[in-house]
């Protein structure tokens, strides 16, 4: 069983997340089987952007990285609190122990921008939210990542998107590298993607 800790900030998009427990669900049940999504914060009870109050199953503190193949981070908003819990040292932390130990770590839109912060996308390819009126790839730019204006971009074992349009690209790029090309596309046809 491949294990995948989402990893929930307060101001999380709900949307962003839930892709990651829909793709990886389906598969559990009606793919290879071979995914299981274990959701986690720092704190309790977290509020999601836009208000939608969310119980994830555990802290960080309640669990063992080691257990775990790969992590997911959903972007979230600013104004709902964000970055205060995506820039805590010990969400850094969780980041940094995936990428020491080169296991997956996906994120959609801003999401990157903890990665950057934690250090781990310096002279990386990476991107994140990309609209016009943003600085979000300036700011990413500024960790010292090498901002790429696509989609999705995957450079080795971390996948970073450029807004919420991306989510279940990131999803099911995050199936495959768990899985098989094969099952990723299985899974995609049993939900209606081809």
């Amino acid at each position: 069983m491949k294990k995948v800790l989402l990893l929930l900030a307060n101001g999380f998009e709900a949307v962003e997340a839930s892709v990651f427990t829909d793709v990886l669900g389906w598969n559990e049940w009606e793919g290879d089987g071979t995914t299981e999504v274990v959701t986690a914060g720092l704190h309790e009870q977290l509020t999601c952007t836009w208000n939608f109050i969310v119980k994830p199953e555990f802290t960080i503190e309640q669990l063992d990285l080691d257990d775990f193949d790969a992590l997911a981070i959903p972007g979230g908003f600013e104004e709902a609190g964000f970055y205060e819990d995506a820039y805590d040292r010990r969400f850094l932390d969780v980041i940094t122990h995936f990428h020491d130990k080169k296991k997956i770590i996906a994120t959609i839109c801003v999401g990157a921008l903890p990665l950057g912060k934690s250090g781990i996308l310096k002279g990386q390819k990476a991107t994140t939210y990309n609209h016009p009126t943003s600085h979000r790839q300036a700011q990413l730019k500024e960790f010292g990542a090498l901002v790429v204006n696509e989609p999705i971009v995957v450079t080795d074992n971390i996948i970073t998107s450029y807004n919420p349009s991306t989510a279940f690209g990131v999803a099911f790029t995050l199936l495959e590298m768990l899985t098989t090309k094969e099952n990723c596309k299985h899974v995609k046809e049993l939900m209606g993607f081809d």
